[in-house]
């Protein structure tokens, strides 16, 4: 089961049907926040069946350090029902962690620090790497590599000073 209404959902379920039967796609919304087409190729796949409007109420039998079933609730109904599942994956959003750099750095509005240049900022020798700018791709290479920029952008600028 996946949890998810947005780009990285369709793509976790798209890639689970390589290794499963089946995989349910949970969203708490009917609408998603997915592209078009991300949700026509996920749609299209039919080992991909979508479960909405629901949200997760329990995964049950964690006790047994597995999961064997996911208690859903229709936020419409308040219908409760018990799916049987083998792993749940949550891909339900980000927010960058910048809150304590809002009164200096400049910021858009979700949150995400601008940056120009590579990693510069409006702040010059306050460099932003990772998932602290990057909205797009998020993942730990893209960090590694943007935080590299960074680390060389800051020993420039501490050897022009």
């Amino acid at each position: 089961m996946v949890v998810g209404g947005g780009d990285t959902a369709m793509e976790d379920a798209t890639f689970l049907t390589k290794f499963a039967k089946r995989v349910t796609l949970l969203h708490r919304r009917n609408e998603f926040r997915a592209s078009k087409i991300m949700l026509d190729r996920t749609r299209a796949n039919n080992k991909i069946v979508f479960k909405t409007p629901y949200v997760v109420e329990e995964v049950q039998s964690v006790e047994k350090i597995s999961v064997e079933s996911v208690k859903v609730r229709n936020v419409q109904t308040n219908a409760i029902e018990t799916i049987p599942t083998d792993g749940l994956f949550v891909a339900i959003g980000h927010d960058p962690n910048t809150k304590v750099f809002q009164a200096s750095i400049e910021m858009d509005a979700d949150g995400y620090i601008r940056t120009h240049d590579g990693p510069k900022t409006n702040i010059p020798g306050v460099f932003a790497a990772g998932d602290a700018q990057d909205r797009h791709y998020r993942q730990a290479i893209t960090a590694a590599g943007s935080g590299c920029m960074a680390a060389i952008e800051a020993e420039r600028f501490l050897s022009a000073h």
